[in-house]
């Protein structure tokens, strides 16, 4: 199966990023709906992971101080190859943003998968949303996966 990627902001995609973001998080999770949108959507870069049928499975963002977020992805979709997608996609927008390095809050069984792409754990585990978590960063140009072609 193959996806397509999609780089959208906030304004022209909210519903189709709402639609993901509430079926994984707040329903699947329980994540209370006010905890998982906030100011930050409206400035940070989006992408969208579409399959062959053009519906939307996954999705991502990255704020404009380098931090990788929101990463949901619908079940039944839920391979390496959708995460390697959507992972590289947003490197891609660092990159054109001139980022140098990223982070990322990830769950702590992610960590390893961090790890593998580059990623180094900074600072200590800690809760959110009732959920440990340990965030990690990573220096742009140090990561193990490949850059995608973005569609606009």
């Amino acid at each position: 199966m193959s996806f397509t990627t999609k780089n959208v902001d906030w304004m022209s995609a909210r519903k189709e990023l709402t639609r993901i973001r509430e079926k994984v998080f707040v329903c699947e999770w329980r994540i209370p709906r006010e905890v998982e949108f906030d100011q930050q959507d409206h400035s940070a870069c989006h992408v969208l992971i579409c399959n062959e049928q053009g519906e939307e499975v996954a999705t991502g963002r990255i704020t404009p101080a380098g931090e990788i977020g929101r990463i949901a992805v619908v079940s039944g979709c839920r391979k390496p190859e959708v995460y390697t997608q959507l992972i590289s996609a947003l490197l891609t927008i660092a990159r054109a943003q001139g980022l140098e390095s990223v982070t990322v809050q990830c769950e702590l069984e992610g960590v390893s998968i961090y790890q593998q792409q580059g990623f180094h754990p900074v600072g200590s585990v800690f809760m959110d949303a009732g959920i440990p978590r340990q965030r990690m960063c990573c220096n742009i140009d140090h990561f193990n996966i490949p850059r995608v072609e973005l569609t606009h």
